[in-house]
């Protein structure tokens, strides 16, 4: 135990976990990360992947008594951990009430807690603290470059043991980083949400991401992604694929926002649509051919536009809406930055979650929880726990009046019925997440594209609300 709290005083990194602060503290003092977290009353156990290790982007969520012993023993004041914690005043259901004197924590996910949470640079920790430990921070993906160390900065939460990639030797992403506040500002000019644009765009490029493996005149991607694995991505290329992708394709996202942003490129999907006279969106539209110019591949405007699933079709049709409309009640159809759950990219954690699940052998039994987060697979299983529990009573309902049977059935039946379209929503939702291929899953559950995406959207919507 510590004897005199904020001897060695230890100042958070902006956008800090609280976490990772109470354990730069302790190894200031000498201590494992364990034996100081002792000094408060645990709520619950710390976060683990399914393989057993601690999860980096683990959160800590501290009452007020629990808030005052950090400060007392990292030596900063409570307003200052405040300013640059985002945890720092979350509050939570398990958490007693604030006048309690006994310093309470719980362990939370971080990305639930305040969104994207990504690795710290060790040497401008080193820099700002003098010890180059491990520290882990808040930062949404356009903020990932370590413009001083050239280090591309990765997510927190996979359960692999990398925490940056280095791209001193690509000099177009730290440029494309510094980009990203004219798109920020052209954004709010325009009346959208940037973190939306970057959804956006960033959905569309993670799409042709996974159709580049057959773009033979593709060579960009490919080079950059040899230099982030050190020069050579040999035998591991699918699992540098997954761990370098945000990096590797991050230009091209932010050269897509502007795109999506910049009036003229609109008014050409206009013109493509037929304006006035609407017609189905050409192979050879100016639009595509524009933007596959913009990022430095003329050829690709063909292949962008026959993508009709994808969300830059979508996007697009979303603005040739939005332009007949106009002055009209707007619907969420109408939203060109709405990117639809099907459209969304499977996070690095939820690929090696499948290239894990992949190299076991069939029938280990372990591939749906490997792909599956446990809160999911627990809300599947009980649906349809419900629904078995419900056709069971059928077995005495048989007694009574015609009337009466055949109501009593059928309002079982239509119960069972409601349970089974939900868990039925819910595994289309995880084995899309899971990166199972949209039409895979449409085929597999026997629904065609516009059900498949009204299973998708209606379970987004009960997830939001």
């Amino acid at each position: 135990m510590i004897q005199h709290p904020g001897l060695l005083r230890t100042a958070p990194l902006q956008r800090e976990t609280a976490s990772s602060l109470i354990c730069r503290i302790a190894s200031r003092y000498g201590m494992e990360a364990a034996a100081l977290r002792s000094c408060w009353h645990w709520r619950n156990h710390q976060p683990k992947h399914e393989g057993g290790a601690c999860r980096a982007d683990a959160e800590v969520l501290l009452n007020a008594a629990g808030r005052q012993l950090l400060a007392g023993l990292c030596g900063i004041e409570e307003d200052v951990l405040a300013r640059a914690l985002p945890s720092w005043a979350r509050q939570d259901a398990k958490l007693p009430a604030e006048e309690d004197r006994v310093p309470t924590a719980v362990w939370r996910i971080g990305g639930v807690v305040a969104g994207p949470v990504a690795f710290g640079c060790r040497l401008c920790t080193a820099r700002r603290t003098g010890t180059a430990v491990r520290a882990v921070r808040y930062a949404p993906r356009w903020d990932r470059v370590c413009v001083r160390h050239g280090r591309w900065l990765l997510d927190a939460d996979p359960d692999q043991p990398l925490e940056y990639l280095g791209v001193r030797h690509l000099p177009e992403v730290a440029a494309a980083q510094r980009r990203w506040a004219g798109v920020v500002r052209r954004a709010v000019r325009a009346g959208a949400e940037p973190e939306r644009v970057f959804a956006l765009a960033q959905a569309v490029v993670a799409r042709w991401w996974e159709q580049a493996y057959g773009w033979e005149r593709e060579t960009i991607w490919p080079r950059r992604l040899h230099l982030v694995a050190g020069g050579d991505a040999g035998g591991d290329l699918e699992w540098w694929r997954i761990v370098g992708r945000d990096a590797v394709a991050f230009p091209e996202v932010v050269a897509v926002a502007e795109v999506l942003l910049d009036p003229g490129m609109a008014e050409l999907v206009w013109v493509d649509s037929g304006a006035g006279r609407p017609r189905a969106l050409p192979a050879d539209g100016m639009f595509c051919r524009r933007l596959g110019e913009r990022v430095g591949r003329p050829w690709l405007g063909p292949l962008a536009a026959a993508d009709h699933g994808g969300p830059l079709i979508a996007w697009m049709g979303g603005v040739i809406r939005r332009r007949r409309t106009a002055g009209g009640s707007p619907g969420w159809g109408d939203d060109p930055w709405w990117v639809r759950r099907e459209h969304q990219p499977v996070t690095m954690a939820g690929q090696l979650r499948v290239l894990g699940k992949e190299k076991r052998a069939p029938g280990s039994g372990t591939m749906w929880r490997a792909a599956v987060p446990a809160e999911q697979r627990a809300q599947i299983s009980s649906l349809v726990d419900g629904a078995q529990e419900q056709l069971i009573q059928l077995r005495g309902a048989q007694a009574g009046s015609s009337a009466d049977v055949a109501q009593h059935l059928l309002r079982i039946l239509s119960h069972s019925a409601a349970l089974i379209d939900k868990a039925l929503q819910h595994t289309v939702v995880a084995a899309v997440n899971a990166g199972v291929p949209p039409q895979d899953v449409a085929r597999w559950a026997k629904l065609p594209p516009g059900p498949l995406a009204d299973a998708l959207k209606a379970c987004q919507e009960a997830g939001e609300g």
